[in-house]
């Protein structure tokens, strides 16, 4: 396993406004991980990891954190999105589609930072969250995707995924 300063923290599309179909349900499961993600947090920090927001763009096309941010706060994920923000120092990318990868400068930044090993944290754990970790898998980068840090609508959805990223990506799935 690469050595913590060769790792980077991936939060995925954590800056979300939660307003679609059964997008409640992953709100909800989003709360019941936010302590796990803020460990992750902390756990970056503590070993000088960057910290990596890859997330939707909302039909801007603008990586522009504040923007987004605004567009996406509401009453239902206010506790959330002040929690888990991005702090100064860490990096934000958009992209287009469900792998973070996927028409992002995601691939280019890991390389400038030297990064072979990727946490990855976030939502939705059966979409997004199991393609950013496909195509790091095929980049060759090694995985660690707390079970406990990733969310999907339904719990069954989410640990499926988990045995899949395990099973077939070869990612440690073990919690923090």
């Amino acid at each position: 396993m690469a050595a913590p300063e060769q790792s980077a923290l991936i939060y995925i599309d954590v800056i979300n406004d939660f307003q679609f179909n059964q997008g409640k349900k992953l709100l909800d499961q989003t709360y019941r991980i936010l302590p796990s993600m803020m460990n992750l947090k902390q756990y970056a920090h503590a070993h000088e990891i960057p910290i990596i927001y890859i997330n939707d763009h909302y039909a801007s096309w603008r990586a522009d954190l504040q923007q987004i941010y605004q567009h996406c706060l509401n009453k239902g994920n206010k506790k959330l999105l002040e929690a888990i923000r991005p702090d100064e120092g860490d990096y934000f990318l958009i992209k287009p589609k469900h792998s973070g990868f996927y028409q992002s400068s995601l691939q280019s930044l890991l390389y400038e930072l030297g990064v072979k090993r990727l946490i990855l944290s976030g939502i939705a754990g059966n979409i997004c969250v199991l393609f950013t970790a496909n195509d790091a898998y095929m980049r060759e980068y090694e995985l660690w995707v707390p079970e406990n840090a990733t969310a999907s609508n339904d719990p069954n959805d989410n640990q499926y995924a988990l045995t899949m990223m395990e099973n077939v990506l070869k990612a440690d799935v073990s919690p923090i």
